[in-house]
């Protein structure tokens, strides 16, 4: 059995992370929660204030065999904008910022690389300005958080928002999704 990896990542609303990674092939787990900030188990509350430091990240449990962090790098590249600072569309706040929190100098470096080949190829026109940081402490989102946009599908922002990123990652890495059970 090969070893399993751990990703934290940050682009704004986690429901739309948990989301659009949940379907990928080797990702076994997606968990909403809180990283990057200075206080010890925030509530939703806490971190919607934007006072504690803390941005909405996934915790991605994955099989590096089949899906490697630099492939979870890219679907995360293709599902947020990393030009924006402390916001995604019109979600605002320090809790919205582009940020990988990795778990290693492997990780780390291929952020760094990943992050460098995308400047140079000139996607967006203004530069990313995604935070690269180690993860010092996770702490998973309440429970009415987990599985926000399978449990509400028709709710409006998971209509508006979350759907079109989840169709999106279909549409670009169809080759790359679970086979329906």
């Amino acid at each position: 059995m090969s070893q399993r990896e751990v990703a934290t990542l940050a682009g704004g609303c986690f429901w739309c992370l948990e989301a659009a990674f949940q379907d990928l092939k080797g990702v076994e787990n997606v968990q909403s929660g809180y990283a990057g900030g200075r206080v010890a188990n925030p509530s939703y509350e806490d971190v919607c204030t934007g006072t504690t430091g803390h941005a909405e990240v996934v915790q991605i449990t994955f099989d590096p065999q089949v899906v490697s962090f630099e492939d979870l790098l890219h679907v995360y590249f293709t599902i947020h904008d990393p030009t924006t600072l402390n916001r995604q569309g019109a979600d605002v706040g320090t809790q919205y910022r582009s940020a990988i929190f990795y778990h290693s100098p492997e990780q780390k470096a291929t952020a760094e690389r990943v992050i460098a080949e995308l400047q140079a190829q000139k996607l967006w026109d203004e530069p990313v300005v995604t935070e690269l940081k180690p993860l010092t402490a996770f702490y998973p989102a309440e429970e009415y958080h987990r599985d926000y946009f399978r449990r509400n599908p028709t709710q409006g922002y998971c209509q508006a928002v979350i759907a079109p990123k989840v169709a999106k990652v279909r549409k670009l890495y169809f080759d790359r999704l679970k086979q329906p059970a």
